[in-house]
């Protein structure tokens, strides 16, 4: 349930609130509005006798949340949330492109991909250290190293970094890499240990939805994350498996005013992993924007026939950099800016 707060309400009589709560043995989740604020209350709701709140000066009602996802559903909070990453919205009225390689694979290439990241006015750059693949015999990423290739590379240009965290060993590094977002990938999505760990960090997650996974299923992956204390989330839709082969995955636009409806946290779109081919990822990422999404992620390479990972995907810089330029149109359609 949530308890909302009156407008007026002290500090004291809000922290009031909190520790009545916490006796009964709840804990109290506190979103601060730019008109009110609301504690969500987790735990066994049999706890709270029947006006155990409502008595309290600062309590101006009590309600129950029907969703099963609590802390990242519109019930929680009607109002959009902005993930701020170093300065850089997602959510509100801008638009954010992160671009870069599938994978890291030499110091020379992540400098190369972060000047065409920087020069086409993307403001994030995304690469792969550590890549989850099918085979075991294919490119599993540089590894450890792949980080600091990324890091140096994304510092020259002032690009924050989004890379992907397959494994709880592993925090520790991101952490001392000063990783800007953390990105759960589609095949990690309930992965629950590894949710409930980045849970506990302040550190931004993108969190992909799982290639069968249903719009549910991705929230309350999403809810794993919030319950243990970061906020700082932001989906991504990077296309769904159905029956159709003549493209890599199903785009699956329609989650875009879904997700808007049921969650007050931003999405973004990976269209390279949908559409898994270089030419279709123009026509899916304008379709993205015109739907409502937040962002985008973009493969690029500064020599795409070269890439050790997805070649068919990558877009050139000269085709970001005109990707860009086309985006900036339907942004400024909808009313938005990039």
């Amino acid at each position: 349930m949530i308890v909302i707060i009156k407008p007026h309400a002290t500090p004291e009589q809000l922290e009031h609130v909190l520790d009545r709560i916490r006796q009964l043995g709840l804990q109290p989740m506190v979103s601060t509005g730019s008109e009110r604020t609301v504690v969500g209350v987790l735990g066994d709701e049999r706890l709270l006798a029947e006006g155990a709140l409502e008595s309290l000066p600062a309590v101006e009602q009590v309600m129950p949340i029907l969703k099963p996802y609590k802390l990242v559903s519109r019930e929680f909070k009607a109002t959009d949330t902005v993930v701020q990453v170093r300065g850089i919205p997602f959510g509100g009225r801008q638009i954010q492109v992160i671009a870069g390689p599938c994978s890291v694979e030499t110091p020379e290439q992540m400098r190369a991909a972060a000047a065409g990241v920087k020069e086409a006015g993307c403001r994030l750059m995304r690469g792969g250290a550590f890549k989850p693949r099918t085979s075991p015999y294919t490119f599993q990423g540089v590894g450890d190293e792949g980080l600091d290739y990324f890091r140096d590379a994304a510092d020259a240009y002032d690009l924050p970094i989004v890379t992907e965290l397959m494994d709880v060993r592993k925090i520790d590094l991101f952490l001392e890499k000063g990783v800007d977002i953390i990105q759960i990938g589609t095949r990690n999505m309930q992965n629950f240990d590894l949710l409930k760990e980045v849970g506990r960090l302040d550190v931004p997650v993108i969190l992909k939805r799982g290639m069968s996974a249903t719009i549910k299923e991705w929230l309350m992956a999403a809810e794993y994350i919030a319950a243990h204390g970061n906020h700082r989330i932001i989906f991504a839709e990077r296309g769904i498996r159905t029956f159709e082969t003549a493209y890599r995955n199903v785009l699956d636009v329609t989650a875009i005013p879904v997700m808007k409806r049921e969650t007050h946290l931003p999405i973004i779109v990976d269209p390279s992993h949908a559409g898994g081919k270089a030419w279709l990822v123009p026509h899916l990422a304008r379709a993205a924007i015109a739907a409502g999404a937040d962002g985008l992620l973009v493969e690029t390479h500064p020599c795409p026939e070269e890439a050790w990972c997805d070649a068919d995907q990558a877009l050139s810089p000269a085709q970001l950099g005109t990707l860009m330029g086309d985006l900036r149109k339907v942004a400024e359609a909808i009313g938005r800016e990039l």
